[in-house]
């Protein structure tokens, strides 16, 4: 018996390491990205309907599609698709992970979907089919489904799962607005015309491996900051913030806007958290661990 109502919890992302190559023929960017994803969740929640909706409550729902562009509504018609099933279904997503913020939100939901949808219809896909669904989704929703820590290569949807050995501490600050990751990328393309090959950083995977968070500081890096600063020069302030206030490290998360500090230990977090707000250079901040479960079934 299927059930009726399914609930994933599903993780937001942080780019450890973020190498971009030169723009391909097809317009993606060959990828050397670090994942680890952190303790910030959407939850995903399917129920049968009439017809395919989309609902939205959280901070910032108001800026999520509610339409067929949504990615959780798309993985629903992509599963559907391959199992001769009508897609009506009512997906509803409870916002946690701030959006347009560089943290795979929206990667998130879909993954989100997809697995929720999967065990709702009981369809009995494999890991192999829904990953699948997932690059087809986008570069990063495969890694919202798997989570952990894992490099990804090719637009970024092909994983090796990574050994991380402790627990990071992490506070993301939330920036007024969004910023286009395409926008992103094209300014990246104008600064860097002669981008080389990405490869992953050999001492930030020893860092991960062996939980020294001094040593991951040291080695973090995102070939998309630089583009992001030029769009957004006041995310420089932020990083300069926190920074000060006794961060180890501090980088754009993916394309932003969201900017991401590594810490010591969660007391350090919460002094940084604290800077930041005081500082006025962000909107809102997040405390978080890494690494944590992908998407998860929570109900059904």
């Amino acid at each position: 018996m299927t059930p009726r109502t399914v609930t994933v919890r599903v993780p937001a992302k942080v780019n450890a390491q973020l190498g971009v190559g030169p723009a391909r023929p097809d317009g993606f960017h060959d990828l050397a990205n670090v994942f680890l994803a952190v303790g910030l969740y959407d939850t995903v929640t399917v129920t049968p309907a009439e017809e395919l909706r989309i609902t939205c409550a959280g901070p910032d729902a108001a800026q999520v599609p509610l339409d067929r562009t949504n990615l959780a509504a798309r993985a629903a018609e992509l599963l559907a698709a391959r199992h001769g099933i009508d897609p009506r279904v009512h997906i509803h997503i409870a916002k946690d992970i701030p959006v347009a913020g560089g943290m795979a939100g929206g990667s998130a939901d879909g993954a989100g979907a997809l697995l929720a949808c999967d065990a709702l219809w009981g369809t009995g896909a494999s890991r192999a089919e829904l990953l699948d669904i997932c690059a087809e989704l986008g570069s990063d929703v495969p890694f919202s489904l798997v989570g952990g820590a894992a490099l990804g290569t090719g637009r970024g949807e092909r994983l090796t799962p990574l050994e991380v050995g402790g627990t990071f501490h992490w506070v993301f600050a939330v920036a007024d607005g969004g910023l286009s990751t395409p926008a992103v990328y094209r300014e990246f393309d104008r600064l860097t015309p002669d981008a080389a090959d990405p490869v992953a950083s050999p001492a930030l995977l020893d860092a991960l491996r062996t939980g020294d968070a001094k040593a991951l500081a040291g080695a973090l890096s995102n070939d998309l900051q630089a583009a992001a600063l030029s769009l957004r020069p006041s995310l420089a302030d932020t990083l300069a913030a926190g920074t000060a206030a006794g961060a180890l490290a501090a980088l754009v998360s993916g394309s932003g806007p969201t900017t991401a500090f590594l810490c010591a230990d969660p007391e350090s977090a919460r002094t940084v958290a604290s800077a930041l707000t005081a500082s006025g250079t962000c909107r809102s901040t997040r405390t978080a661990s890494s690494p944590a479960s992908g998407a998860t079934l929570v109900t059904g």
